[in-house]
C-alpha cells in the first residue's frame, strides 16, 4: 500500500480544547464569586459577649446561607465549618478566654433570653450552629461537648425576614437573625437596639440582593 493511501486511512484528529474552563475569581473576603460579592453588607458591629459560629459542612457553599455575613459583621467571631469536632480542640475553643459558653438553642432547660444573665455579656460566649434543623440536632448527637452547653432560647422573636430561604415554621429565623437577636440582648444596655438594628439592617441588603438573583434567574 502506497504512503498516501495510508495517510487516508487514519482517522481524524480530535482538536477540540480539553482544557478546563478557568475558574471564577472569588472575593478573598467574602469567599463568593466576585459578581456574587457580599461584602458592601459587611457592618462592624461589636458586642460584649463573643460569638463561635459552628458551621456545618453542607452549609459552606450555600450561596443563600447568612452565616458568613454574620462572622464578618461581628468583630472577633470565629468561625468552624465541620460535624464533628475534636472534643479537647472544641472545648478550648468553647472556654477560651475563660468565657462561658452559652448554646443558642431550644431546650426543656434553655434559658429564656430576655432576662439579664447572671453572668455579664463580657465573659459570655454564644454559640451559635448554622445548619438545618436537622443537621444541627445531628451535630449536638455527634458533639456531647455542645449537648451538654447551657442553653439561650429565643421567645416571641419577630418575623423571619429570610424571605429567600423556606422555613417549616413561622417563629423560625436564619442563623444571622438568631444570633443577633441573643447577642443584644445579652449586650442588656443602651446600646443593644442600635446594634441590632445595624446588624439586620446589614441581613437585610443581602437577603435583597439574593433575592433578585433569584428573580432574574426566575424571568431568564
Amino acid at each position: 500500500m502506497q504512503l498516501s493511501a495510508r495517510l487516508r486511512m487514519l482517522p481524524p484528529m480530535n482538536l477540540e480544547c480539553t482544557t478546563a474552563p478557568p475558574r471564577r475569581a472569588s472575593c478573598p473576603t467574602c469567599l463568593r464569586p466576585q459578581t456574587t460579592c457580599i461584602c458592601r453588607w459587611i457592618a462592624s458591629v461589636p458586642f460584649d459577649a463573643s460569638l463561635l459560629i459552628l458551621q456545618h459542612p453542607m452549609e459552606t457553599a450555600n450561596a443563600k446561607g447568612s452565616a458568613r455575613l454574620l462572622h464578618l459583621c461581628v468583630p472577633g467571631s470565629v468561625m468552624l465549618s465541620g460535624e464533628r469536632f475534636d472534643p479537647l480542640l472544641l472545648s478550648a475553643q468553647l472556654h477560651a478566654g475563660a468565657r462561658t459558653p452559652l448554646l443558642l438553642y431550644p431546650g426543656d432547660n434553655a434559658e429564656v433570653a430576655f432576662a439579664p444573665e447572671p453572668v455579664p455579656a463580657s465573659r459570655l460566649r454564644l454559640v451559635v450552629l448554622d445548619g438545618t434543623w436537622r443537621k444541627s440536632r445531628k451535630m449536638l448527637h455527634l458533639n456531647p461537648v455542645l449537648a451538654g452547653l447551657p442553653r439561650l432560647s429565643l421567645r416571641d422573636m419577630p418575623a423571619s425576614h429570610y424571605r429567600i430561604r423556606k422555613a417549616h415554621a413561622p417563629h423560625q429565623l436564619s442563623s444571622f437573625e438568631a444570633a443577633a437577636y441573643a447577642l443584644s440582648v445579652l449586650q442588656n444596655d443602651r446600646a443593644g437596639p442600635a446594634k441590632l438594628a445595624h446588624l439586620l439592617a446589614a441581613f437585610d441588603g443581602f437577603v435583597d440582593q439574593q433575592a433578585g438573583y433569584a428573580a432574574v434567574r426566575g424571568t431568564g
